[in-house]
């Protein structure tokens, strides 16, 4: 397995107020996040969140499940909207289990953004090179995919329905399933998209240290699945996983490692 680690967490900036060199291995945010806590969250789209003594209707862009995970009463980090005319005045872009210890990014939609960043950076030369070639949403037949790099096309994924740090006893296939049937679909269509000497890779990416990535064992019932991580893997295609880490001032990336190995290994394919 293929590990690259980085420089960690993004650290504090001094009480002094001296600011911090802005370094390209971060992704550096244009303000700083502010914290809150968050009280419900009403629907899909919103949360109601408390900060500084008043109470906010903020964005929440992860219009799926969280985990298992009861929002109620957890910090959270919002971003500032730069848009006047915009319904909610913040997004919620990341929320914390251990009191504000560590954060764990919720925001799907920012993913790409953070990912571009550390190839164009250098700092994913193993997955693809030259990151500084970068481009965005490549439509191939029925597809559109998230970038092209030199030859290599590369999909990224932030799952949050699936976490594999908070199964509670609940069977992975149960809890899996859904979310590793659109995965499936997703890779199929990436493997599909290759031509001659292109490359492909799939990215899994969590925006807090995750353990490594679990997949569902092969039935009978998910049998076209295990067919399809095959045609992938036949086709080129390698999946790995990104670890990053949110704080206040920004994402930095912890490690990335290949994990075409799960799935070749506990899928029979070999």
């Amino acid at each position: 397995m293929e590990c690259v680690e980085s420089g960690g967490s993004v650290k504090k900036l001094e009480k002094s107020g001296a600011q911090k060199p802005r370094t390209k291995e971060i992704y550096w945010f244009e303000s700083s996040l502010e914290k809150g806590k968050i009280l419900c969250r009403p629907n899909r789209f919103i949360m109601q969140v408390e900060k500084g003594g008043e109470i906010f209707t903020c964005h929440c862009p992860s219009t799926g499940k969280i985990g298992n995970i009861t929002l109620e009463g957890l910090p959270c980090l919002l971003s500032p909207s730069m848009d006047a005319t915009r319904k909610t005045a913040y997004t919620v872009e990341a929320i914390s289990l251990d009191n504000a210890n560590s954060w764990m990014g919720i925001n799907q939609n920012a993913a790409n953004r953070y990912v571009e960043h550390f190839f164009r950076s250098g700092l994913l030369d193993g997955i693809a090179t030259n990151g500084h070639k970068i481009l965005r949403e490549q439509k191939i037949g029925h597809s559109k995919l998230d970038f092209k790099i030199e030859d290599t096309y590369v999909e990224v994924k932030t799952p949050l329905m699936y976490m594999p740090w908070l199964l509670d006893g609940v069977p992975l296939q149960e809890r899996a399933a859904s979310y590793f049937e659109r995965f499936m679909r997703h890779l199929t269509d990436l493997s599909d998209a290759l031509q001659g000497h292109e490359n492909a890779a799939m990215l899994t990416c969590f925006i807090y240290d995750a353990p490594v990535f679990q997949i569902p064992k092969p039935t009978e019932k998910n049998r076209i699945i295990h067919d399809a991580v095959r045609h992938a893997i036949a086709s080129g295609v390698r999946m790995w996983q990104l670890n990053m880490s949110i704080d206040p001032y920004g994402v930095s990336l912890i490690k990335y490692f290949d994990i075409t190995y799960l799935f070749t290994e506990e899928m029979g394919l070999r």
